[in-house]
């Protein structure tokens, strides 16, 4: 079950980054709310995972996995750049995450 929580946690965290993306600032009441909400509830997803879970190993994976959705999303929705170096990044990212979850087995 943590490595449920843990999911449910990344995927609200790559949700709270795009609605911040359009809460622009805090100028728009609706995708901040989401935004905050959204914190909320993978802070709570993620404390609920690392009772179960090495707290580094929740934590990386944490923030790889919505670093890796965040960066997928934008280049998509808002015309990030993309370049071949980019997708390395990205590409090592996924890398130390399946790493982490590998090793933790």
């Amino acid at each position: 079950m943590a490595w449920i929580y843990l999911l449910i946690a990344s995927v609200v965290e790559i949700m709270m980054a795009i609605a911040l993306k359009y809460a622009h600032g805090w100028t728009r009441l609706v995708p901040s709310v989401i935004g905050i909400a959204a914190a909320a509830a993978s802070v709570l997803f993620l404390t609920l995972a690392m009772r179960n879970l090495p707290a580094g190993t929740a934590y990386a994976i944490w923030t790889g996995t919505g670093t890796v959705g965040v960066a997928i999303l934008g280049i998509f929705l808002f015309q990030d750049a993309l370049s071949p170096l980019r997708l390395l990044c990205i590409t090592l990212i996924i890398s130390g995450t399946i790493g982490l979850r590998v090793l933790d087995a």
